[in-house]
This record gives structure tokens, C-alpha cells and sequence, in this order.
């Protein structure tokens, strides 16, 4: 046996090979007495007794040292201030262990230290205004309360739930679905600078790992895997959230969904979900009462904000024609120009000069198919 590795180093080493799956890893552990020096060690015909290790990955496995270089590997993770933990450490997320397949090592960046009381937040890239808004006031609220929100860092509605935790000061941890040294998607760069700050990333990817239509699944199982509870607020029938959810209904976990509109293709995922019996979700108690969260470290604001409800907004400064148009999109949601043009029996062109002022005042917001939505 391999003496000069410690057991962290040898877990490393295994977490880093190529083509090694967790599944295959727990079943070497199991062979070799959770020992992964001893699988380290091994002749590639005793490895190869083991179910799902076939002759490539065997030779891989007996022979590492020409495929993995240790020395490398931890001077590029402290230069890249990375730590590595393991099933057997404290540092490890708790919840995480209790599923069929955990990581056997996890990669981190930042200093935030992670606990029990998680609850991810997850949903589509491709939202809506109001989607953002739902997301942020409940990472806002959820962090506030000193529960961690998790999230993927993604587009839209990760993105909106990391931003309201960091604005509420309190805790949130992102799922990688690439190596830490990896800033996708690259306009989140901001994100990942006040996470390396204020929070935690993770990942169960090597670095230099770039993301691929295999890694974000993998991440998925994790985000839910770490997590009490996960909420989804927008997501169409299919894609990354639906799966999320899947593996949160698989791992026994909480699963919340947040009704959107019935006409809105990207709340077609979460009506889905409440139809199979998530819980339908309105606001942070629904979470605190399902979960029996007593909610007492930080206090919520006073206010429409601890509601969650939005004030009343003030149209007086608007004139006949944008206040008329601002109320039809308020109550019946995105629309295009020529729809807008129906409803109030005036010309397109009218309409469009409206909108035109309506964006300015930063009142409506036109979306990228040319649509539009109030704020």
C-alpha cells in the first residue's frame, strides 16, 4: 500500500481521474474498506472484479501516477485559494451524505462555512421580470432568516436568488457545474467575485473542468442533495430545474413550486410540479412552516417587504396614453405591440412611440423577441 499519500491526497487523486464516476468510487470504497489508498494500490486484475470497472479504467486506476499529478493538482488549487473535503470531514455538507451517490470530494471556494439549513432556489434562464423578482425576495427573505440559499450561478432566476441573499447579507453557496477556476456563465463574473468574498462556491469538478450537457445533471443531484427544501420558481416542462426537481423528490427532499401565469410558457414547469404534488408556494412562511423553521436569527424588514407584497405604484407623472397602456400590461403580462394596439383601439404606431416613452422612464422593459413588460 501506498504509505507516502495521505488519505486526503489519495481521495484527490481518485475525485480527479478521468472517467471515474461517484457510483463507480463508492463501490472501489466499498471493495477496498473505504480505504482509497488501498484502491490506489491495487494490481488491475483485482480491480477489474469490481462491478462497473472494466479493463481501460482498471489500467487507469493501477497506473494514476501517469495520468494525475498530485504535485500539480495541489499547487494549482492553493493558487487558486481552492480547498478539497471529503466525505469524512466536518466541512463536508451534511445532508449531502445521505444520498445514493455524494461526491466523494468536493471542491470550495470562500469562506462561508456550510450547515444543514439550506434551501435551494432554482429555476429558468429564460424569465420573466416577475420570475427575477420572486426569486431575489425569497433568497433576500430566506437569508435574512440565516438560512443558506443554494443556487447554480446560472442565468435568470440563480442569478436573482444569489443577488438577493448577498443584498440581505446573509448566507448563499453556488453548485458549480464546471471547475472553480471557471467563471460560467462569463457575465457572472461580478457574482463570482462577491461569492469568493461573502459566500461559498462548490463543485465536485476538477479545476480547469470546462461545463458540458453531462455536468450540469451531475451539479443538479448536489444542489438538491445539500438542501432541506428546493424551490422552483419558473421553468418550462423540461430542463435543468425540472431535473433538479427529480432528484430533490428522489433524495426525499422538500420540493416547492411558485404558480406563475397560466398562458406563460415558463411557468408551465412549476404548475407540472404542483399538479404532481409539489407545494404550491406564495411566500417565505409556506417554506418556514412546511420545514418547521423557527425563523429567529435575523428579523425581517417592517413593511410591504416582509410581505412580500409590492407597494402601490404612482402613475400620476404619467400622461393619459402612458398610464392607460402601463395598466393593461401590468394585469395581462407580456405583450407585443400589436396586441397592445387592440386592447386600447389605437393605431401601432401610437403605441409603439408609448412604449418607447414608458422604457425610458424605466417603466416597461422590451424583451428580446420583441415583446413587452411592465415592471
Amino acid at each position: 500500500m501506498d504509505k507516502q499519500l495521505t488519505e486526503r491526497q489519495a481521495f484527490l487523486v481518485l475525485n480527479g481521474l478521468s472517467g471515474v464516476g461517484p457510483v463507480t468510487l463508492r463501490r472501489l470504497l466499498d471493495a477496498y474498506g473505504d480505504d482509497p489508498r488501498a484502491a490506489l494500490d491495487a494490481n488491475a486484475g483485482s480491480l477489474q472484479r469490481i462491478p462497473g470497472v472494466g479493463p481501460e479504467m482498471a489500467r487507469t486506476l493501477a497506473n494514476w501516477r501517469q495520468h494525475f499529478d498530485l504535485t500539480k493538482e495541489e499547487a494549482a488549487l492553493a493558487k487558486a485559494q481552492v480547498s478539497f473535503h471529503t466525505t469524512a470531514d466536518a466541512t463536508y455538507p451534511p445532508l449531502l451524505r445521505e444520498i445514493y451517490d455524494p461526491p466523494i470530494g468536493l471542491y470550495k471556494k470562500g469562506p462561508l462555512e456550510l450547515g444543514r439549513k439550506t434551501v435551494a432556489i432554482v429555476g429558468s434562464r429564460h424569465t420573466t421580470l416577475y420570475g427575477q423578482g420572486v426569486a431575489r425576495r425569497l433568497g433576500s427573505e430566506l437569508a435574512r432568516l440565516g438560512i443558506t440559499v443554494a443556487s447554480g450561478m446560472a442565468r435568470g432566476i440563480d442569478t436573482a436568488a444569489h443577488e438577493g441573499a448577498l443584498e440581505a447579507g446573509g448566507p448563499t453557496v453556488a453548485v458549480m457545474g464546471c471547475g472553480l477556476d471557471i467563471i460560467y456563465p462569463p457575465e457572472n463574473i461580478e457574482l463570482y467575485r462577491r461569492l469568493e468574498r461573502d459566500g461559498a462556491m462548490l463543485s465536485e469538478f476538477r479545476l480547469g473542468t470546462r461545463a458540458t450537457k453531462t455536468t450540469f445533471p451531475m451539479r443538479n443531484r448536489i444542489l438538491s442533495g445539500m438542501s432541506l427544501a428546493v424551490i422552483v420558481v419558473e421553468s418550462d416542462n423540461s430542463g435543468g430545474s425540472m431535473i433538479t426537481a427529480r432528484f430533490a423528490a428522489e433524495q426525499n427532499r422538500q420540493l416547492f413550486a411558485v404558480p406563475g401565469r397560466i398562458d406563460q410558457p415558463s411557468s408551465r414547469g412549476c404548475h407540472q410540479l404542483i399538479r404532481d404534488g409539489a407545494t404550491l408556494l406564495t411566500s417565505v412562511d409556506d417554506v418556514l412552516e412546511e420545514l418547521q423553521f423557527s425563523g429567529e436569527q435575523l428579523p425581517l424588514p417592517m413593511g410591504d417587504e416582509a410581505t412580500g407584497k409590492e407597494s402601490a405604484l404612482d402613475l400620476s407623472h404619467l400622461d393619459k396614453s402612458e398610464a392607460a397602456l402601463y395598466r393593461v400590461l401590468s394585469e395581462k403580462g407580456i405583450l407585443s405591440a400589436d396586441v397592445l394596439a387592440e386592447a386600447l383601439q389605437r393605431p401601432v404606431h401610437e403605441i409603439s412611440a408609448t412604449l418607447m416613452m414608458l422604457e425610458l422612464k424605466k417603466l416597461v422593459v422590451k424583451r428580446a423577441d420583441g415583446t413587452f413588460e411592465a415592471r
